[in-house]
């Protein structure tokens, strides 16, 4: 099992980055695909990347590739998202998920972790 946890969200203007982590708890963590979604109140949850668990294949929605990076740390059990040239339909609630095998839909992912907050201001 592992708990994860997000943090790095914030309140940025157009243009600007950011950078979000999610710690893993337990020693499992490179054993685990990685992803992120986002979540809109209203709106189903969005895939944004995913990164296999030794990190050498990645996958991104179309609406952030060339602006946002995925990559992780199986030493420091942590998973980055880069975010760059972040827009406001960006804003949105972001949540790590590990699970067996990447996936572009939630349910494929057996852990989350409880989100955090990234508003972009135009």
């Amino acid at each position: 099992q592992v708990q994860l946890v997000e943090s790095g969200g914030g309140l940025v203007r157009a243009g600007d980055s950011l950078r979000l982590s999610c710690a893993a708890s337990g020693r499992t963590f490179s054993s685990y695909a990685m992803v992120w979604f986002r979540h809109v109140p209203g709106k189903e949850r969005e895939f944004v990347a995913d990164i296999s668990w030794r990190g050498r294949s990645t996958y991104y929605a179309d609406s952030v590739k060339g602006r946002f990076t995925i990559s992780r740390d199986n030493a420091k059990n942590t998973m980055y998202l880069q975010m760059n040239s972040l827009q406001p339909e960006d804003t949105a609630v972001y949540y790590c998920a590990a699970g067996s095998y990447t996936a572009v839909y939630p349910e494929a992912y057996d852990y989350w972790g409880q989100g955090t907050q990234v508003t972009v201001s135009s």
